[in-house]
């Protein structure tokens, strides 16, 4: 069973593109002097512009990858290192995610690789203008561009161009320093899928990964058993990440931290409860990609609830599990949180305000909240894991563990990399029954799962084949109800340029002027 691909027009990177002008133009004139963040990274690119490589602000936490980006963006345009153009290097960055998101999509769905890079699909733009994704790109910040060549350096794994994808992931390194991990993941990633497709003699050994939906804790070791096996013939694949992270380990240990600058601010701490924030941020934001898509039996709202409710109560003993991961949950709440001084103070994020007037108003919500994280995880771990293997599955929430944990800020950011390598995971709505000798039934996840790996990515065989659930003559599988694939995509973009412009419109004329010890300040509200 291959996935079905959204229609696809030229037209709708061409509206993004225009509209992503036209929202840059209306920042620069309205918000003409640095902001936020900007008053550090803007002087360092300047110094940078007039090759002053001796000047660095040690405030600054990242590498100089975006001010080594507006010198060559300069070189090649021929503009001063003005605000208005500086701000252009992060736009640019963010017109290129729409192209590298289809080739993803397509890559994640098994279909064959288009030949036309610009004529995308809706979908593909509707993920790009995601809401703090879309809104950091007309700030001089460092997200936009280290997200857009960590989704390059997957598109380049994608086509089996390991050293290229270690290189574009040591460049992405020079926007933020977590992204070795997600180029850690985009290898592991590859790999799990590739093995699992891969042809083997009767006598090979192979990697045990059985469907996501189908496993439990004993598959993990067993799995683990299997890649042990697997290991050696993995060597000359892995090789490039290998020397990356040596790099990568090599300049922690050189600079005394993974932060750059400004350390006593960036202490790492353990914060647990960042993952339940994540699995919270990713539902209410992305709940239209959530409810109206997967395959099978928990595709749609109807069926996604129901597998929910089966997961967390259908028998005594998952009803003790349940009541044992929300303790444990609850048990995080009050030993891991932490009360960062940036998020208690800077009323100028949205963040402050959720911290203060949603999740801390009173002292009973944080631990109310410990069921519905745990059916915001269920609810993500069901719709991906619908078509896709155990380890496939599993990797993503495992990837989170060195990324979140360590930052005792809540930061909206540091959600934007997961979030879009999660949406890539969601299959399109795909509810089927089978008819076959006057017998009707829904397929059942595993079966989903083989006929998924019936047709493998191109360039790969697979042994697997198809299974039935009926026994009558060859089923014949069609849509039944709504078929919400086609408008998922509309509906996300309804959704995403509601939250855009409610906040850009925000940003740009709710300001505030207030007095401080330097004089009148203009307060702006953002992410």
């Amino acid at each position: 069973m291959a996935w079905r691909n959204t229609g696809s027009s030229p037209l709708f990177y061409v509206a993004f593109c225009a509209a992503t002008v036209l929202v840059l133009k209306e920042v620069n004139s309205v918000v003409w002097e640095p902001y936020m963040d900007e008053p550090f990274h803007v002087p360092q690119a300047q110094a940078y512009c007039e090759s002053k490589w001796e000047v660095w602000d040690p405030k600054i936490t990242t590498p100089p990858g975006l001010y080594m980006s507006a010198v060559i963006i300069r070189k090649i345009f021929m503009f001063k290192c003005r605000l208005p153009l500086l701000r252009l290097v992060p736009a640019l960055h963010l017109l290129s995610l729409p192209l590298s998101l289809h080739a993803l999509e397509l890559y994640h769905q098994r279909l064959p690789s288009s030949q036309d890079i610009l004529t995308t699909p809706l979908s593909s733009v509707v993920l790009a203008s995601f809401p703090p994704l879309w809104f950091f790109g007309f700030l001089f910040y460092t997200d936009v561009p280290g997200i857009a060549f960590v989704l390059a350096a997957f598109v380049m794994q994608a086509n089996g161009s390991n050293w290229m994808t270690a290189l574009l992931g040591l460049w992405s390194l020079f926007f933020r320093q977590t992204n070795i991990i997600w180029i850690l993941y985009i290898f592991a990633y590859h790999t799990v899928r590739t093995l699992r497709f891969a042809q083997r003699r009767p006598t090979e050994r192979s990697l045990h990964d059985p469907p996501a939906l189908q496993s439990s804790f004993l598959d993990l070791a067993h799995s683990a058993r299997s890649l042990l096996y697997l290991l050696p013939s993995l060597f000359w694949d892995f090789l490039p990440y290998g020397l990356l992270t040596a790099l990568f380990g090599a300049f922690v240990m050189w600079n005394g931290g993974i932060v750059l600058g400004d350390k006593s601010n960036h202490i790492p701490a353990l914060h647990i409860p960042q993952l339940f924030y994540f699995y919270a941020f990713v539902t209410a934001l992305g709940w239209p990609a959530l409810l109206l898509s997967g395959v099978g039996p928990t595709a749609g709202p109807i069926g996604l609830s129901k597998e929910v409710y089966r997961r967390m109560f259908g028998t005594p003993t998952r009803v003790m599990m349940t009541i044992g991961w929300t303790i444990l949950i609850m048990a995080c709440v009050q030993l891991f949180t932490i009360h960062h001084p940036f998020i208690l103070s800077d009323n100028r994020h949205y963040t402050f305000y959720i911290w203060k007037r949603v999740l801390f108003r009173h002292r009973f919500i944080p631990f109310l909240m410990s069921p519905l994280y745990l059916a915001c995880w269920w609810a993500w771990w069901i719709r991906v894991g619908s078509v896709q293997s155990m380890l496939q599955t599993l990797l993503l929430p495992l990837a989170l563990i060195p990324t979140l944990l360590p930052s005792p800020l809540l930061e909206p950011r540091y959600f934007l990399v997961p979030y879009v390598f999660l949406r890539l995971q969601v299959p399109p709505y795909e509810e089927t029954k089978e008819e076959g000798n006057g017998t009707k039934g829904t397929l059942e996840p595993d079966t989903l799962l083989n006929e998924i790996s019936s047709n493998p990515p191109e360039g790969e065989n697979t042994v697997r084949r198809p299974k039935r659930v009926s026994s009558g003559k060859i089923a014949q599988m069609h849509r039944r109800g709504i078929d919400w694939s086609e408008y998922l995509p509309w509906i996300e973009l309804v959704w995403y340029t509601a939250i855009n412009g409610i906040t850009m419109y925000v940003f740009l004329h709710k300001d505030r002027t207030v007095d401080t010890i330097h004089g009148e300040e203009v307060i702006r509200f953002m992410w």
